[in-house]
């Protein structure tokens, strides 16, 4: 039974990508959107020289595996037929037939999208196998005759749009229901976590967390004097920026949780109540 699980794990994992509505603009990390689109492009030129000769060399550590990154194939129906990565395990599988509902059709349908000599792209999440956390993936991938190839790659940083989103939700939340509101970021619900963003909350009377929803062990501590990793006196500026302001923006320092790296932060911050919300999203690495 874990075995099959583990399996059916890794068979979402390849066909989210195909089971996507719709392409998106590559975000993240710059230089591996274009090793990923790199790595495509040299698939599926060397399919079209060797055929499906070229599925050994995709399924093995090699010319096709750039650290990550990994080539996979599928075919019109929905076999898979190569994987330099996890999913190697299901080859030979009509994996089109283990999907459910709405999720089988989606992804039938793009499996019956005419060829069209373009690279597609779309955006899903799935496990990250290397850090046991749901994160981002975007994914390239291209139809060549009735094969599907494909390279993706995992998001590290959320944008400032979805930190607003995040933020305006949250505020929203507390304003209603602020107890109930705590427990459930506190409880790490998905609707206050994702990827690297999170919120989290201080109660500007006590200037102690009562929410935090990446770190329990923050709750309750004084906000007040923390200080981020360059050794500055981030609680108290946003404290004063919270209640001279209402609102505003707050860059620091601080570690992803994602890249597990220190890096450079930017906070959105809103005052509801007597409650300070914030949720920040990271720019890069310090």
């Amino acid at each position: 039974m874990k075995r099959l699980v583990s399996a059916l794990l890794l068979l979402a994992a390849t066909l989210l990508p195909f089971a996507a509505s719709a392409a998106t603009q590559a975000p993240g990390d710059a230089a591996q959107a274009q090793r990923a689109r790199q790595l495509l492009e040299k698939a599926v030129a060397y399919y079209r020289e060797q055929g499906d000769k070229a599925f050994a060399a995709f399924s093995r550590q090699g010319e096709f595996v750039d650290n990550e990154l990994y080539v996979y194939v599928l075919d019109e129906h929905g076999v898979m037929l190569a994987s330099g990565g996890p999913s190697v395990v299901l080859i030979g599988r009509d994996v089109s037939t283990l999907l459910d509902g709405a999720v089988r059709d989606r992804f039938v349908k793009a499996l019956q999208a005419p060829e069209t000599g373009k690279v597609a792209e779309v955006e899903y999440r799935w496990k990250n196998v290397s850090d046991g956390r749901v994160e981002r993936k975007h994914a390239y991938y291209q139809r060549v005759g009735d094969r599907f190839l494909a390279v993706g790659y995992y998001i590290p940083r959320a944008d400032a749009s979805r930190a607003q989103a995040m933020l305006d939700k949250t505020v929203q939340s507390v304003s209603s229901a602020p107890d109930a509101t705590f427990k459930r970021i506190n409880a790490l619900d998905p609707a206050f976590i994702e990827d690297d963003l999170y919120a989290f909350v201080v109660d500007m009377d006590t200037k102690r967390f009562v929410a935090h929803g990446y770190n329990s062990r923050m709750i309750g501590t004084d906000f007040s004097g923390l200080k981020d990793s360059a050794g500055n006196a981030v609680g108290q500026a946003m404290l004063a920026l919270a209640r001279s302001k209402g609102e505003g923006q707050f860059d620091y320092q601080w570690r992803n949780p994602v890249t597990n790296k220190v890096e450079n932060k930017h906070a959105l911050i809103k005052k509801s109540g007597k409650y300070l919300v914030a949720v920040g999203y990271y720019t890069a690495g310090s």
